[in-house]
């Protein structure tokens, strides 16, 4: 009988393909999002680089606030250098994509008719309490590790670390911005 490698190799792939791709999860926003108990400060464990966030250096918050058109206020705060407080507010609103698919602008309020102005904002996973929230886009250029409290417990951190690396986001690029307990 001749010895054939490439039937090991086949049945090696055709085991352990099916585990690695059953390992990797949809970058898509969460099905249900109750936006009431959504609502409230947030402090950032984490985030991609980005331009706009150049700037702070800790103490990194976001505060949602309901509006009464039904859109949400949305109030970033963080500490800078030189140890001012630096913010910027904006408004999200609601699509039709999927509940924790999520739309924000922090372009003036006359600009809000042109559609770049608007940036995804999809929330992927949060806790059943609203303990915890990560939030990203479908280009994956965003992410944001999000907690009711201003520290993480470690195992939890990494557990949606490795969440948001099964999505495909750039988990080695993160930026830490609290520390883990």
């Amino acid at each position: 009988m001749q010895h054939r490698p490439w039937i090991g190799l086949a049945v090696l792939l055709a085991v352990f393909v099916p585990v690695v791709q059953a390992q990797q999860l949809a970058n898509e926003p969460v099905k249900q999002l109750d936006l009431k108990r959504y609502l409230g400060q947030w402090h950032e464990i984490a985030h991609l680089p980005m331009f706009f966030q150049r700037q702070c250096v800790d103490n990194i918050t976001a505060t949602y606030t309901s509006l009464p058109d039904g859109k949400v206020s949305v109030r970033n705060a963080c500490r800078t250098r030189d140890g001012k407080m630096d913010d910027a507010n904006g408004v999200a609103r609601t699509t039709d994509k999927a509940a924790g698919a999520l739309e924000v602008r922090f372009a003036p309020a006359w600009m809000s008719w042109l559609p770049w102005v608007w940036a995804d904002y999809w929330v992927l996973d949060v806790d059943p309490d609203y303990r915890w929230a990560v939030v990203g886009s479908p280009s994956r250029d965003y992410l944001w590790v999000l907690s009711r409290d201003a520290q993480m417990q470690r195992a939890q951190f990494e557990a949606l670390r490795h969440r948001a690396a099964q999505r495909g986001y750039p988990i080695e690029k993160l930026v830490m911005s609290a520390p883990l307990n």
